[in-house]
């Protein structure tokens, strides 16, 4: 049965399962709400792998994401005069967790794009067989101001005063989910954050000519550490991360809520006279438009559903940067409410219902968090065990122990049996081998 679907947000999550309804059902009539005046091309560099892999194939879209792939030499640790202490190079897309250089590497803007563009490229593929049902629409600088359910669908409120009916609303918005808030409660929404006491600043400054293609890490008194990744882009994108440090935590989630150049403001207080490169990285901030920053964790919801109101991506589920699986999450989350929609037919209700339940076993696997990550104490907070620190993983790195090296750093999740996307004819993928 044809259903008039909301999706609200237009980031990775949304046009993906824009394209995966339209596979399903051409007749479906979806709009898709973006908050931002256009499509927000800003951010760092994301990496998908496990099961974003047959999944980006069978929608037809693997090689347009591997041209568009940043091209990563590896990742270093350096010390605060910069200068390298160990390496080690490219993890395989098969294999879980963040090694920080991972074979799929993309920018943030040209991942979102190339879904985008797909789930465009679909629908006109659907009005050139002649189907004149059914419709696809990007509306921008449009958010939702009231949302009314009965039992059949949901009246919603647009910024600009129109109201419409829809069978379906899908809130694709993000960790921070306004939707989320909006349908489920203060509480509800209040409690699912699962705070890893940790802050992160993004953003990009102009590339030295003498950088290379290496991401780099350097850790600093005070918990604080400096990542940056160059690739194969003629920018530098610069990471700032105040990890469990009690003393600045309350106040940095108050920042969080100020106006851009305060947020900026407290940063560079933080990270002023770190070493490396830090001034060069703090005046770059001051001036850059391509600025976040945000108290990193986990969404953790009861129920993925409310009524016709369902959560996708981050919304529902963000596994937080740490777990460097956020991108395949939403890509296996709008796979299987695309298919379990296409599968139940006219029952909507069940479809939701096997969405959440279905959910449970990837959920688990990958918003698992390593044993040695954030959790631990390993983040040296004092000079000295910054030194200590240093010294142990330029030994691992001398020793070539890389999963030891990425165990103490938190980047390697624990071993778990790999997880079997299920298989959805009703969606008509071409997936060219076994997922």
């Amino acid at each position: 049965m044809p259903l008039n679907i909301l999706i609200i947000g237009a980031g990775c999550a949304g046009p993906v399962f824009a394209h995966l309804l339209q596979k399903a059902e051409p007749k479906h009539t979806i709009t898709v709400i973006e908050r931002s005046p256009s499509l927000r091309t800003g951010g760092q560099q994301l990496d998908f792998k496990e099961n974003g892999i047959p999944i980006a194939r069978g929608m037809g879209i693997l090689d347009t994401l591997k041209a568009a792939c940043v091209h990563e030499t590896g990742m270093q640790l350096v010390d605060q005069k910069g200068r390298s202490l160990m390496q080690f190079g490219v993890n395989s897309s098969a294999k879980q967790g963040l090694n920080l250089t991972n074979e799929y590497e993309i920018m943030r803007g040209d991942m979102v794009k190339v879904f985008y563009d797909s789930s465009i490229a679909e629908r006109r593929k659907i009005e050139a067989s002649g189907e004149k049902e059914g419709g696809l629409t990007y509306k921008f600088d449009t958010t939702v101001t009231h949302l009314d359910q009965s039992g059949k669908g949901a009246t919603v409120t647009f910024s600009n005063g129109e109201k419409a009916h829809y069978d379906l609303v899908v809130a694709a918005d993000g960790q921070n989910s306004r939707t989320r808030r909006m349908v489920f409660g203060d509480e509800v929404n209040a409690k699912c954050f699962m705070n890893m006491g940790v802050h992160a600043a993004y953003f990009d400054i102009p590339r030295l000519e003498s950088e290379d293609s290496n991401a780099r890490i350097m850790f600093a008194p005070g918990s604080r550490m400096i990542m940056t990744r160059t690739g194969d882009r003629p920018i530098t994108q610069v990471y700032l991360f105040l990890m469990k440090n009690k003393e600045r935590h309350e106040r940095m989630k108050a920042v969080h809520r100020q106006p851009l150049e305060k947020q900026k403001e407290a940063w560079a207080e933080i990270f002023e006279n770190t070493g490396w490169d830090s001034k060069r990285f703090i005046e770059g901030m001051r001036t850059t438009d391509d600025f976040y920053a945000h108290e990193v964790g986990q969404v953790h919801m009861p129920q993925l559903y409310n009524g016709r109101v369902v959560l996708l991506g981050d919304a529902g589920y963000c596994p937080s940067p740490f777990t460097g699986m956020g991108t395949t999450l939403s890509l296996v989350g709008s796979y299987i409410l695309a298919g379990e929609l296409a599968k139940h037919g006219n029952d909507v209700d069940g479809a939701l219902q096997a969405y959440h339940d279905l959910m449970q076993e990837p959920l688990e696997k990958y918003q698992k968090l390593s044993t040695g990550g954030t959790e631990s104490n390993f983040y040296p907070a004092s000079q000295l065990g910054i030194t200590i620190a240093n010294s142990v993983l330029w030994i691992l790195s001398s020793l070539k122990i890389d999963k030891m090296i990425l165990w103490v750093g938190g980047l390697l999740p624990e071993k778990k049996d790999a997880y079997v996307l299920p298989v959805y004819p009703e969606l008509s993928l071409d997936y060219g081998e076994k997922v």
